[in-house]
């Protein structure tokens, strides 16, 4: 059996606290005894809370792009439908927590970004990638006769993605799925038909 290093535990349980607790609400000292490690390990494996919080960020963004890739980006799948499916895997990952953890990229975005210039710019990277995840499967929409000729992808990507964003921000405030529901039923009813 594989012995699971300090650091590994570090961020695979540092990211569960700081998803529920918020990234300032989070102390080193909650991170190290979630991880089961003495507190010294943390600044053995990081040389800041901010680089911690870049890691987990990247960590908790790899799960991201592996759903982008099994939907959005699924050419096995019809275009819409891969997005329909996007957005069903986002609210089925927010309904594991009771809706109370929301996306640690919207937390981030909200919490951290103004203090950290290099958490602002790794936010910016990651959400300019889901634009363009979103976008392609739109572009994909126009080519299979989802959407029509001249919609616009590029901005209505952005819209997705930001709509969503809001929508997760009121589930996690209401405690259930209603918000995201509403946003999807508007969007293929109003702006993808």
């Amino acid at each position: 059996m594989e012995r699971v290093s300090n650091r590994e535990k570090i961020l695979t349980e540092g990211l569960k606290v700081v998803h529920a607790q918020g990234f300032a609400n989070a102390s080193v000292r909650d991170i190290v005894a979630a991880a089961g490690v003495p507190q010294g390990s943390f600044t053995n494996h990081f040389e800041s809370k901010e680089a911690f919080g870049l890691e987990i960020l990247d960590l908790y963004f790899a799960n991201n792009r592996a759903v982008m890739e099994e939907t959005l980006l699924n050419d096995a799948l019809d275009p819409l439908k891969r997005l329909r499916q996007w957005i069903d895997r986002n609210a089925a990952r927010n309904e594991c927590s009771g809706f109370r953890n929301g996306c640690l990229i919207g937390n981030f975005t909200a919490e951290a970004a103004a203090h950290s210039e290099a958490m602002r710019k790794r936010l910016i990277a990651i959400i300019a990638e889901i634009h363009a995840a979103i976008a392609t499967c739109l572009k994909a929409a126009v080519k299979a006769g989802e959407l029509p000729k001249g919609f616009d992808c590029s901005g209505t990507a952005e819209f997705i993605f930001t709509g969503l964003q809001g929508a997760t921000l009121m589930a996690k405030a209401e405690g259930n799925a209603a918000p995201i529901d509403r946003f999807k039923k508007t969007l293929f009813a109003k702006v993808l038909r």
